[in-house]
């Protein structure tokens, strides 16, 4: 795997992966940023979200679960000197589809957090991780 970043202007910077996708990150106004683009950590946080959330999926659709939704949301909590590390993450799980189980989407969550999900394992040996969901309606 391989990423390339360029600096543009200020704390711009254009990010570009290995399968050819860019990005743009920046920084706030107070750390000579103009704003235009995600925070380095926050693109952390997101590829954790992203990483759980394409496990999670697979497993339900593995087993036959017809999802029709399927969000993610994290709450971190971050270090107060640096290295400003990520101390506690919370990632809330928002799923729906025809027959899903409670114990389906424990599993999947579970599986995830503890067996699959190299962001997840990568940064709990930094931060306390935990994990819950919700089934709701269909939309």
């Amino acid at each position: 795997m391989k990423a390339r970043i360029k600096w543009v202007d200020g704390v711009t910077m254009l990010a570009e992966s290995g399968s050819g996708h860019a990005l743009v990150m920046d920084g706030p106004p107070e750390h000579g940023g103009r704003n235009l683009g995600v925070r380095p950590m926050e693109m952390l946080l997101i590829g954790l979200g992203g990483c759980t959330e394409f496990d999670v999926l697979h497993i339900l659709r593995r087993g036959r679960h017809r999802v029709s939704l399927c969000e993610v949301e994290l709450n971190a909590e971050r270090a107060e000197t640096d290295p400003k590390v990520f101390t506690r993450i919370h990632v809330h799980f928002r799923v729906a589809g025809k027959g899903l189980t409670e114990k389906a989407v424990e599993r999947a969550v579970q599986l995830s957090a503890e067996k699959y999900c190299s962001a997840s394992i990568m940064l709990g040996a930094v931060a306390e991780i935990t994990h819950d969901f919700e089934i709701v309606e269909q939309p």
